[in-house]
């Protein structure tokens, strides 16, 4: 299926995709597929057919979700995105009928996007990859906070912290990035002296909204 009235933005975190797509989504009377919009299927789904979005659903100890290795949670993170793009694109072949633009954080692979979108509903936002990993536990978000609990009630806190920071490192990595910066979609870098208007004004402009 090819989505012609979908927009996709995908990149690297703390790159303000999220914000992106909300904001579009208001100001073009649209939908917002924001971060994690696939989560609302993820009670119904089969462990077998879907192993790593379900991995938490039997977890009788989180403290082993924050003691896997790096190549453990690279294998798992790189999972979980394969199994989200199967449910993203069940999600958007429902919502795609509607008359309203759509405006997707999307997990989806840039090899699918190729197939599915035209060149121009894509974007992609950058921040340097370092950010991700100096700046986790930095947001109030509650997963995070969690998360930071748990390394905190480890034996050695500061060696389960340096074993997670490996792990973010793992799917934060440069060479991750640069497989985004040579994409061949248009891309936004992260800069922090512009403003949230200024940088929905060059989002509207890369995804062909404003001339």
């Amino acid at each position: 299926m090819h989505f012609k009235n979908c927009y996709f933005i995908n990149g690297t975190a703390y790159a303000g995709k999220s914000t992106m797509v909300k904001l579009l989504a208001e100001k073009y009377d649209g939908i917002a597929c924001e971060e994690n919009y696939h989560n609302s299927l993820i009670a119904e789904l089969d462990k077998n057919e879907f192993p790593c979005l379900t991995y938490t659903r039997d977890l009788s100890d989180w403290h082993d979700f924050i003691r896997r290795t790096p190549d453990e949670y690279e294998s798992w993170f790189d999972g979980v995105s394969k199994e989200c793009e199967i449910l993203e694109l069940q999600i958007l072949n429902g919502l795609a009928i509607q008359n309203r633009k759509i405006f997707v954080d999307t997990n989806i692979s840039l090899e699918t996007l190729r197939d599915i979108a035209p060149k121009r509903n894509v974007l992609i936002m950058l921040a340097d990859p370092n950010i991700s990993v100096n700046c986790f536990f930095e947001r109030p978000d509650k997963e995070k906070q969690f998360l930071y609990r748990l390394l905190m009630e480890e034996n050695d806190p500061k060696k389960a912290m340096i074993n997670f920071r490996y792990c973010l490192m793992r799917i934060n990595s440069k060479d991750r990035y640069n497989i985004f910066l040579n994409s061949g979609f248009q891309i936004i870098f992260r800069d922090e002296n512009r403003s949230i208007d200024e940088t929905l004004t060059m989002v509207e402009r890369a995804l062909g909204l404003q001339m």
